[in-house]
């Protein structure tokens, strides 16, 4: 019998890295998990590695910048399992995209604006309209939010996701105060450099820029997507059952870092390793 026995969990983005972790996690638990995802290939992948150990998986197809799907891949869940306890809203637009939208206020296109919100925030407002209300009548739930140490640090050029990781610290919060009258608990996590099957593809073309990012955080290493979904099992968990409203940075030390030594001592590596290709692929962080 796992913690998550009997659970009906949903994960959006739930095929690969942080998603297909935490989807794997929450199965190994006991809980009967929904993976909602575009990638058809790699999500039905992750649905029979969950089956083959022996834990409850299914995939249902879902675009998080369309409404339709975000109530439909609830409703699913609700006509087959007969309620939710748990959703995990990590589905952020690596593949479609959402994180290559440059610009600032000035440059960013309206429509690349439009777009990249709709997954970043407005999925997250949407996906807790269908929950919440199944939650209430079966007597509560946890809602874990994606956002990202940039809903903390801010870098130029990327208004789109920084606006809409920051989005989803305050709707986490405004969510929390709602809804826990309701035994709703609704926290985010706040993750840092997370290496999964993409960017290991292409940190492996360029082993001393991955070198130099793992330097930059305090515990000298970047992240996998099973640090990020430990913390999300927690957060479902009855553990946590006197947290709500919190953003659980797991970033390996990277945000409490003073900038002016942090500064200092990446110039010495850089310094120090005139091999580092610190603009080879996978170089932004």
């Amino acid at each position: 019998m796992g913690k998550f026995t009997g659970k009906i969990a949903i994960v959006t983005g739930g095929a690969l890295g942080i998603g297909g972790a935490t989807a794997r996690n929450l199965a190994k638990n006991g809980a009967t998990v929904v993976i909602a995802d575009i990638d058809e290939d790699a999500a039905n992948n992750n649905v029979q590695k969950i089956n083959s150990i022996g834990g409850e998986a299914v995939f249902i197809k879902a675009d998080m910048s369309v409404s339709d799907d975000i109530e439909g891949m609830v409703d699913f869940t609700y006509r087959n399992f007969n309620g939710v306890d748990f959703i995990v809203q990590n589905a952020f637009g690596v593949i479609s995209g959402v994180t290559r939208i440059r610009g600032d206020a000035v440059s960013v296109k309206e429509e690349d604006w439009d777009y990249g919100i709709s997954i970043l925030a407005k999925a997250i407002y949407l996906g807790a309209k269908h929950v919440v209300p199944i939650m209430k009548k079966n007597g509560g739930g946890s809602i874990v939010n994606m956002a990202s140490v940039h809903s903390i640090l801010q870098e130029p050029g990327i208004l789109v996701y920084e606006a809409g990781k920051a989005a989803v610290v305050g709707m986490t919060r405004q969510m929390a105060t709602e809804y826990g009258p309701d035994g709703i608990r609704v926290n985010a996590i706040a993750p840092g450099h997370i290496v999964g099957e993409g960017l290991k593809a292409l940190w492996d073309k360029n082993p001393t820029g991955h070198k130099f990012f793992e330097d930059q955080y305090p515990v000298r290493r970047t992240g996998v997507p099973d640090d990020i979904a430990n913390g999300v099992s927690f957060l479902c968990s009855e553990e946590a059952s006197f947290i709500t409203g919190h953003t659980l940075v797991i970033d390996g030390g990277l945000t409490v870092q003073l900038q002016e030594t942090f500064g200092l001592r990446q110039a010495k590596y850089a310094l120090d390793n005139p091999e580092t290709d610190l603009f080879g692929p996978a170089a932004e962080g």
